[in-house]
């Protein structure tokens, strides 16, 4: 058993190699399970990609024990709610019901995730689904425009390739395959299972050793082959024309640091504060209020374990993506050489403490905190966070922006329309 200083929550390691963290609040009736498996997109190999997703979409079909259907109805009949996710890092399942109804609903649970049969007609069936949420993206203007840059970003790495994967690829997918996929990374040693909620340690640690007791014999999959991801060094850029498109799109990105390196990836969220939340930061301030040459201007930070990613995005008539592109350049310049005053940081560290205060208040809050720091990273680093941001100097804006955000060398797409 492990505990980081100051982390609320107790970290166990099962014999089997299983992880389980747990936290009781006496004052919430309700009870929270998040697992994590380090099983997303990016661990799929070039010809499987999209199968951790559309896994994560077979998990609910079923096992020797449990028709397809089944697991709803058990959870909803308790009052609970459950979902999934799969994002490049990790596929993650949740449910969320009261605590007395804990012991009825986690078992359940671990069988869908440790024997999913993955059977062949409803794999077919599924595989419709799935691709129908593929060519539904293609609809959305913000998301081929996202999938274009990434592509260009990442041009080696994994996480250039969309999550959902390709109507191409998974129309060449088998139930086999993904029954290899799943027994290769569905083991103790890739899971963890978080609990937060009025249960007493011991019975959440029964609990999960008597549910996760038996994880499929372990499979291989074709071997993940990345190469060296060469490194920005000039403005990768791509236009698209797209139909019935209102208004352009300005994307730009920029590679920053993964879990390595914390310190600066929490920099980087600070910067995307400064530039681009709320009326009062610099690039909604003068393109939106004063210039007018944007109806909405945003920017986002994405922490990721092996690389994060900066965006700014922009909504604009055609004809200001030039100037709104350079002015984004010099106004990053601008950041490299030209300290941050006092009271703009505070205002961006106000905002983002606030913003994780908020995050925290509920069970189902901290399960995925716990759950996602420590799948790429470790679980005590998701309560250091405002003290890290707290921590930061005009100086070390200045740096971190010299070192990642560069108005010479970076990725951009713009989406006219025709």
């Amino acid at each position: 058993m492990q505990t980081g200083s100051g982390f609320p929550a107790k970290i166990i390691k099962l014999e089997n190699g299983l992880t389980v963290i747990h936290q009781q609040i006496v004052a919430t009736p309700v009870a929270v399970v998040d697992v994590w498996v380090r099983a997303g997109a990016s661990r799929e190999p070039d010809i499987w990609s999209g199968m951790a997703h559309f896994l994560e979409h077979m998990i609910f079909k079923g096992t020797e024990k449990q028709a397809p259907g089944m697991f709803d109805q058990i959870i909803e009949n308790l009052g609970g709610m459950t979902n999934a996710a799969t994002s490049h890092d990790y596929a993650h399942f949740f449910i969320t019901t009261a605590a007395q109804y804990l012991e009825q609903s986690l078992p359940p649970l671990a069988d869908l995730l440790l024997h999913p049969i993955i059977p062949e007609d409803e794999f077919l069936r599924e595989r419709d689904v799935v691709i129908e949420e593929i060519r539904q993206a293609a609809d959305n203007p913000d998301w081929v425009a996202f999938q274009a840059l990434i592509e260009i970003v990442y041009q080696q790495h994994p996480y250039g390739r969309p999550v959902l994967g390709t109507e191409k690829s998974l129309m060449r997918r088998a139930p086999k395959e993904m029954r290899r996929f799943h027994a290769c990374y569905y083991q103790p040693e890739n899971m963890t299972v978080v609990i937060v909620g009025n249960i007493e340690r011991e019975k959440a640690i029964s609990l999960v050793s008597e549910a996760f007791d038996s994880f499929p014999v372990p499979d291989f999959c074709p071997e993940l082959k990345i190469e060296a991801e060469p490194p920005m060094i000039e403005v990768r850029r791509r236009e698209l024309c797209l139909p019935r498109l209102e208004l352009a799109r300005l994307m730009m990105a920029w590679v920053g640091p993964g879990v390595e390196q914390l310190s600066d990836a929490y920099g980087l969220d600070l910067l995307s504060v400064l530039l681009a939340e709320g009326r009062s930061s610099r690039l909604v301030r003068e393109l939106r209020e004063e210039r007018k040459w944007v109806q909405n201007i945003s920017c986002n930070f994405s922490l990721q374990q092996e690389s994060s990613l900066f965006t700014i995005s922009a909504w604009l008539e055609p004809q200001y993506l030039k100037a709104v592109e350079e002015l984004i350049c010099d106004r990053l310049l601008a950041l490299q050489v030209t300290p941050v005053s006092e009271a703009e940081i505070s205002r961006c560290k106000r905002l983002l403490c606030n913003d994780y205060a908020f995050s925290t208040e509920t069970p189902s809050q901290l399960a995925g905190l716990y759950g996602y720091y420590h799948t790429i990273a470790s679980a005590e680093m998701a309560v250091i966070y405002p003290e890290k941001i707290m921590s930061f100097q005009s100086e070390d804006l200045q740096r971190i922006a010299s070192q990642y955000l560069s108005p010479h060398y970076y990725a951009v797409v713009s989406l006219k329309p025709i």
